[in-house]
């Protein structure tokens, strides 16, 4: 099927059209009141191409595995006695917790998705990464199995959530619980893992050890949104990082009246954050088949994915859950933060000042321009959080399918444009 993008006066026209992919099986849980709870393979976290691969080849993340909110257990599978487990903010229910962050390669012919191999993460010591929390504490969530049992924490645990593969046959993965940064091997091998500072004093079990090299702020991350979007410049030195939202920095006011989003740019070589910079976030009114369902409101919207479209440009996605728009935004040196906000202790912060009208006057903010609103097309599924470039006219999307908990499926839609992204 293909159907054409309605352009407005700055955005360009598109087609789209659905690209054949089966849902892995991952077979099915016996719920205690009778009920089965089917599951497939989520692989709408992220995706990667890799420059070198054969044509076609495309690397998607899966998430932390399956998880449900406590409501969505006692709504959709009458699960009545884990209702008490509502007291715990964030507490999310994990019904096969030996499932966890895995790779997958997949490859696309003829207008058709298949998955080619799932490459497991594995701690140095052979042990399967978890997808359970790292960490333990206010701003983390709590997992239960389905008995409403704790089912604790894993100092190398993930909830990866963004990829990008080089030419090397490595990955950079980040993933929302440190927040961190893993680099992988080809065999899923974790060979480092990336974490604010101070972090490491809490994951001294971690496998392997934690490297404090992130700056401590990003530990200041709300609730289940940590790292999620992640691209690589064409030379593989610049990773560029984005928030999934503002930072509770210095607490959780500040997060719900910011309206930007803080991205890094990281030099591999000297293992640092080489600038940063403020991207600015939607109007949540602006976002209308989330309206359309229901209030929304700043703490709604997210950053999912970025992928690289030249030196220091981004396409970035930008969402809340029906409604999804992709931005084209250059990081230009002029708008490269004062070297004082990668710092903890400077007030006001960046998320303070965020909320006020005149930002722009005192605080540089990045230019956006739009390429596409979901809004436009309605055959375009919620939850679209993977995005890759195919070419300068294509791009390849896919939603979060959470590993069919609530009976999505995966569907992957193909844009194609009328005129060059870039």
């Amino acid at each position: 099927m293909s159907k054409l993008g309605r352009a407005g006066a700055r955005t360009p026209k598109f087609s789209i059209e659905r690209v054949a992919w089966r849902d892995v099986s991952l077979g099915s849980v016996a719920l205690v009141n009778g009920k089965r709870m089917r599951l497939t393979l989520g692989v709408g976290s992220g995706l990667s191409l890799r420059q070198g691969d054969d044509s076609g080849t495309v690397w998607a993340i899966a998430d932390r595995g399956p998880n449900l909110k406590v409501k969505t257990a006692v709504a959709r599978y009458g699960l009545t006695k884990l209702q008490r487990l509502s007291k715990f903010d964030g507490g999310k229910l994990m019904p096969r917790p030996d499932l966890g962050p895995t790779l997958c390669e997949l490859k696309l012919e003829s207008g058709k998705l298949k998955l080619v191999r799932q490459i497991r993460l594995r701690s140095p010591n052979g042990k399967p990464v978890s997808g359970l929390p790292a960490l333990a504490g206010t701003g983390m969530e709590p997992a239960f199995d389905l008995n409403g049992k704790a089912l604790g924490v894993d100092p190398s645990g993930a909830d990866t959530e963004g990829v990008v593969a080089l030419s090397d046959g490595t990955f950079w993965i980040a993933e929302e619980f440190g927040p961190s940064l893993l680099h992988v091997d080809a065999d899923g091998q974790v060979l480092k893992r990336w974490v604010p500072r101070g972090i490491e004093k809490a994951l001294t079990k971690a496998d392997p050890p934690a490297k404090p090299v992130l700056p401590a702020l990003a530990s200041g991350r709300r609730l289940n949104r940590g790292f999620e979007a992640l691209a690589i410049s064409d030379d593989e030195r610049w990773l560029y990082l984005i928030f999934q939202s503002p930072l509770a920095h210095p607490d959780v006011a500040a997060f719900e009246r910011a309206r930007h989003v803080r991205v890094w740019k990281l030099d591999l070589e000297r293992s640092a954050v080489a600038a940063q910079f403020l991207y600015p976030l939607d109007k949540p009114s602006s976002f209308a088949r989330d309206r359309a369902k229901g209030d929304v409101d700043r703490s709604d919207i997210k950053v999912s994915e970025a992928t690289a479209i030249g030196a220091d440009k981004l396409l970035v996605l930008e969402r809340i859950s029906c409604t999804t728009k992709i931005y084209r935004v250059a990081l230009d040196a002029k708008h490269a933060l004062p070297a004082r906000h990668l710092n903890a202790r400077t007030r006001p912060t960046l998320e303070q000042l965020s909320a006020s009208d005149d930002l722009p006057s005192k605080i540089p903010v990045l230019s956006k321009s739009l390429v596409m609103s979901s809004d436009e097309i309605s055959e375009l599924p919620p939850d679209l959080e993977g995005m890759v470039v195919l070419s300068p006219t294509e791009l390849l999307l896919v939603n979060d399918n959470d590993f069919s908990v609530e009976g999505s499926r995966t569907q992957f839609w193909r844009l194609k444009f009328g005129a060059k992204l870039f």
